[in-house]
């Protein structure tokens, strides 16, 4: 590089060199990143140098992209030896560098926290991280937080992979190797109760979610029961509740599960219906409700799931009150539900509580509003037939419907 001066503003107030990558805290000064991490970090200090303003510890910060490419910029200007900082093979490169000092104990959170910021930047960036094989060196790290019991670096390596994400190619080949230990140590991550961050547990249980989108059925089949218990407790917990997406992510992790019988048994042994029901209670958006319908109609295919059920106080209530209200898959699942609960489980106290929570009001809506011969009306049909001799005297109940359109 020439003599040419250097301008002030490109300067580290910090470091007093020029900034690789300049980020604004919540004071408006820019630093370098690096510079303001060792400042808080290794320092534990919580002001802002310029400003001496509080600045806490573990706040975020801002990539300023503007004089990051002006900094670039300059320094091509002045030197034809220097590749651009934003040019694919030096980022390449210096990731793949960074992958290799993951090896090393000294350097790995310093590597990690870089990697999650070249995640950060762009598409392109996580791109070219999946090419020198980021998922992998992520994988082994969380596997290896597993294995010897620390949070260190997990953070880091879990925003990354969250980042980048899984193909069905990266997935197959991680599992190839030890599906057991990445499910395991993803699980652990939720259950870990030493964690209290519900950022970090999100990221996991996306990244479980693509693998398990992704597994093939001897994976699946092989599921442990201490992996549905840990799902079904995320339901339950409410600071995890307040992550709506994370609600989904458990919930496309339930039905991506539950079309084997023994994960269903597994699922229901864990409460699995009742936190649903509870969490319906909840009056979510319609994606989630489509999904916890879903789940509990492969749950309710068993007698235990029914009587899980049936043992909520809002159960059956619950299924009626959704029909007509969320949307056409959820009128679906949930007269599939019922069904079920009418050929299977139908003792007199099902068929008065029906009565009594206007199930049968929503079946003859059903039976009122649909075309003839469409899925909804035929199962409302059937399942009003099955118990007229109950339900004759019902003032809800038209027989006249029941005899209109003949089978």
């Amino acid at each position: 590089m020439d003599d040419r001066e250097v301008p002030h503003y490109f300067i580290c107030a910090i470091s007093l060199q020029i900034m690789k990558d300049p980020v604004t805290v919540a004071t408006g000064i820019t630093y370098d990143r690096d510079s303001i991490q060792r400042w808080q970090f290794h320092g534990q200090n919580n002001t802002c140098p310029v400003t001496n303003q509080p600045l806490p510890i573990g706040s975020d910060f801002t990539p300023n992209h503007n004089l990051r490419r002006l900094i670039q910029a300059w320094c091509v200007s002045v030197s034809d030896q220097l590749p651009p900082p934003n040019q694919p093979s030096f980022h390449k490169e210096f990731a793949m560098n960074l992958i290799k000092n993951l090896k090393l104990p000294e350097m790995q959170l310093e590597s990690l926290k870089r990697l999650e910021n070249l995640a950060s930047e762009n598409q392109n960036y996580r791109v070219f991280l999946k090419e020198v094989a980021v998922v992998q060196a992520m994988v082994s790290i969380v596997v290896s937080c597993y294995q010897n019991g620390t949070i260190v670096g997990l953070k880091e390596a879990l925003n990354v992979l969250y980042l980048v994400g899984f193909t069905q190619d990266e997935t197959s080949s991680i599992l190839d190797e030890e599906h057991d230990l990445i499910i395991d140590s993803l699980t652990w991550v939720l259950d870990f109760s030493a964690c209290d961050d519900t950022t970090m547990k999100f990221h996991a249980i996306v990244s479980l979610k693509n693998i398990i989108h992704n597994a093939k059925s001897h994976v699946l089949e092989r599921l442990k029961r201490d992996f549905f218990k840990t799902i079904v407790l995320l339901l339950r917990q409410q600071e995890y509740k307040k992550l709506e997406q994370g609600t989904k992510e458990g919930l496309h992790v339930m039905l991506s599960t539950c079309t084997w019988p023994r994960n269903c048994s597994m699922m229901i042994e864990a409460g699995a219906v009742f936190e649903l029901v509870e969490l319906e209670l909840g009056s979510l958006d319609k994606p989630t409700t489509e999904l916890i319908m879903a789940v509990l109609f492969h749950l309710c295919c068993s007698a235990d799931g029914r009587a899980q059920l049936l043992g909520h106080a809002a159960g059956i209530a619950m299924i009626t009150k959704r029909i007509g209200k969320v949307s056409p898959k959820v009128d679906e699942r949930a007269l599939m539900i019922i069904s079920l609960i009418s050929k299977f489980s139908a003792t007199d106290g099902v068929l008065n509580e029906m009565v009594r929570v206007g199930t049968i009001e929503k079946l003859m809506m059903v039976l009122q509003v649909n075309g003839r011969h469409s899925y909804p009306r035929d199962k409302a049909r059937e399942i009003l037939k099955r118990h007229s001799n109950v339900w004759k005297d019902s003032p809800c109940l038209d027989a006249t419907l029941l005899t209109r359109y003949p089978s």
